[in-house]
Formats: structure tokens, C-alpha cells, sequence
């Protein structure tokens, strides 16, 4: 079974399917089979759960070029930074990161999240770091001023 949002997928192989049995149609056994796989709940983060990397020039050109978000943290995993790569990066995470590398000493472990709702992201990842610590990561006192308010479960 696949889940896919609120909705989920079955997925049966013609040769898996059940046989009917004691005058069952076919049609009626699949209809059986169906009914005893109840999707199951999800639970849906909005924190970004991806390990942590070293920091290092290596790691930093493997980063794909693409648009996103990443987390900066020091050695003791504390998140120092939040930043995204948007349409202005030139080469996307990889320039993005790299320069805040440079510029953000004491950072020595990163993640990131390729998406196109970078800014969106960004903003949501700020939140969750005020909702959970109170305040914004150190290297963010550029953050934007209108922050939302986020309540994460």
C-alpha cells in the first residue's frame, strides 16, 4: 500500500490476488482482500529531520544546484543559521551554502532540503526555531520582520 496524502494506493500483483473459494466470485475475494488493508495514520513533520553533514568544501560541492533550504549548526548541533538558495543563487544549495561557510566560522554541521517553495520553507523553519528556543538562530538577525507565529504539535 501506498500512501500518498490522505489518500492511499493498493497495489496487487495479478499472481498475489486470492482465489475464491466455497462459490466466491473472483470480483468478491478482491473486494475481501481490499477491506483488510486500512490505511494507516500518518504523522507529518515540519521539522527538517535530515542528519547532519560536516561542513566541509567536499560536502559542499556535492550539493546539487538546485533551489531549497539549509540549517547551519555548531558542533554541539545547535542550529546557527537558517538559509535557503533562491532563483538568485547562482548555482543553487551549493553556492548558497558556500558562502554562508565563509562568512559563519563557528559552523560545522549543515542539512538542506531541495524545494521550490524555498522562501515559504525558509520562513517555516525560522518559526519552528523562535517556537521552539524562543528566539532566532544567532546568525539570523537578517531574518525577515514579519515572521508568523507556528504552534508545531
Amino acid at each position: 500500500m501506498v500512501s500518498i496524502g490522505s489518500c492511499s494506493v493498493i497495489s496487487l500483483r495479478i499472481d498475489a490476488l486470492p482465489t475464491a473459494s466455497r462459490g466466491e466470485s473472483t470480483e468478491q475475494a478482491v473486494q475481501q482482500e481490499l477491506q483488510t488493508h486500512q490505511p494507516r495514520e500518518q504523522s507529518v513533520s515540519i521539522r527538517l529531520t535530515k542528519p547532519w553533514q560536516k561542513l566541509t568544501a567536499e560536502t559542499v560541492r556535492a550539493l546539487p544546484g538546485q533551489l531549497g533550504v539549509f540549517q547551519l549548526a555548531s558542533a554541539d548541533g545547535d542550529v546557527i543559521y537558517i538559509g535557503y538558495a533562491g532563483g538568485r543563487s547562482l548555482f543553487g544549495l551549493r553556492s548558497a551554502v558556500e558562502e554562508a561557510r565563509a562568512r559563519i566560522a563557528d559552523a560545522t554541521l549543515f542539512r538542506h532540503e531541495v524545494t521550490m517553495q524555498y522562501l515559504t520553507r525558509y520562513k517555516e523553519l525560522l518559526m519552528l526555531h523562535v517556537a521552539d528556543t524562543g528566539r532566532l538562530p544567532a546568525h539570523n538577525r537578517d531574518a525577515p520582520g514579519t515572521l508568523g507565529r507556528l504552534s508545531p504539535l
